[in-house]
């Protein structure tokens, strides 16, 4: 394929933006990916909101995001990430962002373009758990100062709720961990995935990610537990104080039944 450009870029999008009508044509389908053919170039769309553009100048590339009616907030310098690529002889290659291919084969850019679209989507995560642990990261001070927080329990369940379901995103939804499913049918591209998965560091920013969630997620955790323990603390203390009533209503009408 001759490219416009030597460019690929990389879009973190709304889900819900490309499972639903896609209003562009669509091309061949590869398990969660499918082909997108532009003029100069090609864009790989993966099931989980990302976008993949290789060869695409940046007009064509905007175009085609406007026309998913995709927010200008959402293309912000945090939801993209970009790289040049060649194509040469040799072994696939990726340093200081530029991505080398062995060959011309559609099939091998999408290889890659599994490993730039977990990347970009762990980086989404990434950034959502720095902001969750930005906000809470005082608690664990204000808990050993005071012995208490002022959150209550439904929102502490909120947000216990929302840590587990981002785990569950990572680990079950989009299996940020796992090989992808292409490489079951098209084993001979796996070595050039697991190249480029290697250069982003998948693994080992999907295991950080994963301790930061446990750390907060076991505060919050612990202060449930305290706010069950109150809430039975002070069930304890009204059912102590019906049967003491009830006790001295019965000696109240013994007392009354002598006279």
């Amino acid at each position: 394929m001759q490219f416009t450009n030597d460019r690929v870029s990389v879009y973190a999008l709304p889900e819900s933006q490309l499972t639903s009508d896609y209003a562009i044509d669509i091309g061949t389908r590869y398990r969660d990916a499918s082909l997108i053919e532009l003029p100069g170039g090609e864009a790989w769309v993966f099931d989980y909101g990302v976008m993949v553009f290789w060869g695409i100048d940046e007009d064509e590339r905007l175009s085609l995001l406007h026309r998913l009616k995709i927010q200008s907030e959402l293309l912000a310098g945090e939801h993209q990430e970009h790289f040049r690529f060649t194509v040469g002889a040799g072994e696939v290659k990726l340093q200081k962002d530029h991505i080398t291919l062995s060959s011309d084969d559609p099939l091998l850019r999408l290889a890659i373009s599994h490993a730039l679209a977990q990347s970009i989507k762990l980086n989404d995560y990434e950034l959502r758990a720095q902001h969750t642990i930005a906000e809470y990261s005082h608690l664990p001070k204000v808990l050993a100062e005071t012995g208490s927080i002022k959150l209550g329990r439904r929102e502490i369940a909120s947000i216990r709720g929302h840590l587990f379901s981002t785990k569950s995103d990572i680990f079950l939804h989009y299996n940020l961990l796992d090989t992808p499913e292409f490489f079951w049918e098209y084993p001979v591209y796996e070595l050039a995935y697991n190249t480029a998965a290697k250069y982003l560091d998948i693994r080992p920013r999907v295991e950080l990610l994963s301790n930061k969630l446990n750390v907060i997620h076991e505060l919050f955790d612990m202060l449930a537990d305290e706010l069950k323990h109150k809430h039975s603390s002070f069930l304890e203390w009204i059912i102590i104080i019906l049967i003491a009533f009830e006790i001295v209503m019965v000696g109240a009408e013994g007392i009354l039944a002598l006279f």
